[in-house]
């Protein structure tokens, strides 16, 4: 027996249309933020804070910043030298306001530690199936790989 079901998709009133002024977000701030703001640890709503795929924030409430992404790369510095993982890491990003500052900082801490690092050529955005279907492939060839996507900025809006 088969059930047929209907789901319902409410079209936003602005689909098709450019985004009201209101709505918009001034991208030069972000970055402002993203590159001076520093993080208030005694503040919670500052720390790095993980959600279902990540790191989480907005350089407006002080919670995605360059010490954040500094510091989460170091981690997995940290976390790929102690499983003595040494083949090459792919770093994505999307498209995002903020993913060409957040690569670019991570790329200044991967290098710092000597980990060879993969982006997309000619500064282009990486969809994550891309990177998922890398590892096994250079797991395979090289011993053991990483892979690392970017997706900086993405609550800014709401």
């Amino acid at each position: 027996m088969v059930r047929k079901t209907t789901h319902l998709v409410t079209l936003s009133p602005l689909a098709g249309k450019p985004a009201p002024r209101e709505m918009l977000v001034d991208v030069g701030q972000l970055e402002r933020d993203y590159h001076g703001r520093k993080p208030d640890v005694s503040n919670p709503n500052e720390l790095v804070s993980f959600g279902t795929s990540g790191h989480r924030g907005s350089p407006l409430a002080g919670s995605f910043t360059e010490a954040h992404t500094a510091a989460i790369t170091q981690a997995i510095c940290d976390y790929r030298r102690g499983r003595h993982i040494e083949g090459p890491l792919y770093l994505g990003k999307d498209t995002h306001a903020l993913s060409g500052p957040a690569q670019r900082t991570a790329l200044e801490v991967l290098a710092a530690n000597g980990v060879e690092t993969i982006i997309q050529r000619d500064d282009g955005v990486t969809p994550t199936p891309v990177l998922s279907s890398r590892r096994p492939t250079t797991r395979r060839r090289t011993g053991a790989s990483s892979t690392t996507r970017l997706a900086a900025a993405r609550r800014t809006l709401t």
